[in-house]
């Protein structure tokens, strides 16, 4: 397993320099200046061209890139041009509060898709199984944006029992430690049933048809006929099976961890990596734009790995 361990790592580092690498040459090739941001139309043009020598602007953009690899090797991704700060601190102090929204919301989605997914299968064709696969498509269908203004609206307005945005109120910074930790939970109220319940209805689909596959098959069968209870037949020997391609979509989400709030993130106003990718693209800031697209591609490469040692644990027939 180790070695398996390593030789993924090691082939990741070329997957992770040809995504810098189309990533640089993209975001410098888009249309637009940064600079523009920064001084006025009718300044001196030659204003305008210091500034595009003092970042480095001026240069070819193999030299840019040569110059920007030899940073980021050391861990040095550069300057944000639009928040005058490096880029590894501004993801730094968004990081936790994405982590924070997005652990929680893949928490709720898996338990409850899970939860919804099992129940729905054990009651095929019933009533339930009907009611759960009809709430868990209407959920599914809505657009994040649409659910979360509609909860803002309803919730924050209309019945105003939680805030519409923000990580936490203006006066949290005086609030004893358990008020402060209230705060932010109160703050993560919609924002996580927007990312998590939503999502928990395409997780119950996955494991619904998982459950079905794997309670026809002859060993549940057997099991049941040796008189085990319901219980240790669903619970033991259905459920470790029917979890395999659940792994799998846990894997694929991990990457969501960094940069799948984006949309909620800028709907709540959360103050994470989402709102800072969104911010980076629309002032043009080639160096953050380049870190969080990295920071993703690396998220990616993780948690397939995760998910190939996952099916490991679960499935002691695989071996690496």
């Amino acid at each position: 397993m180790l070695r398996y361990v390593i030789r993924r790592v090691l082939a990741s580092i070329p997957l992770l320099l040809g995504l810098a690498t189309c990533t640089f040459v993209i975001v410098h090739l888009a249309p637009g200046d940064p600079t523009q941001l920064y001084v006025d139309a009718d300044a001196d043009p030659r204003a305008a061209a210091r500034l595009r020598a003092a970042l480095g602007l001026d240069e070819p953009l193999p030299v840019q890139y040569v110059t920007w690899l030899k940073n980021a090797v050391t861990g040095d991704f550069g300057d944000s041009l639009s928040k005058h700060a490096p880029v590894t601190e501004i993801m730094a102090e968004a990081i936790p509060r994405t982590l924070l929204l997005a652990s929680l919301s893949l928490a709720v989605n898996f338990a409850v898709g899970i939860l919804i997914g099992v129940l729905s299968a054990l009651n095929r064709g019933k009533r339930l199984d009907h009611v759960l696969n009809s709430a868990g498509l209407f959920l599914y269908s809505m657009p994040e944006f649409w659910l979360g203004l509609m909860l803002i609206l309803l919730f924050s307005l209309a019945i105003p029992v939680f805030p519409a945005s923000g990580f936490q109120s203006p006066l949290a910074d005086y609030y004893a430690t358990w008020d402060y930790l209230l705060d932010i939970l109160h703050h993560l109220v919609l924002p996580v049933f927007v990312l998590g319940v939503a999502s928990a209805a395409a997780t119950a689909r996955y494991m619904r048809g998982s459950m079905l596959d794997v309670l026809g098959q002859d060993y549940i069968r057997t099991a049941r006929a040796k008189g085990l209870p319901e219980s240790a037949v669903i619970g033991k020997h259905a459920m470790r099976n029917a979890l395999l391609p659940i792994i799998t979509l846990f894997g694929l989400s991990i990457p969501f961890l960094l940069g799948g709030a984006v949309v909620v993130e800028t709907v709540f106003a959360w103050p994470g990596m989402g709102k800072v990718v969104v911010d980076a693209i629309f002032t043009r800031d080639y160096p953050l734009i380049i870190g969080c697209t990295l920071l993703s591609g690396a998220m990616v490469v993780l948690g397939n790995l995760v998910a190939d040692i996952l099916y490991a644990l679960a499935d002691p027939r695989i071996r690496y």
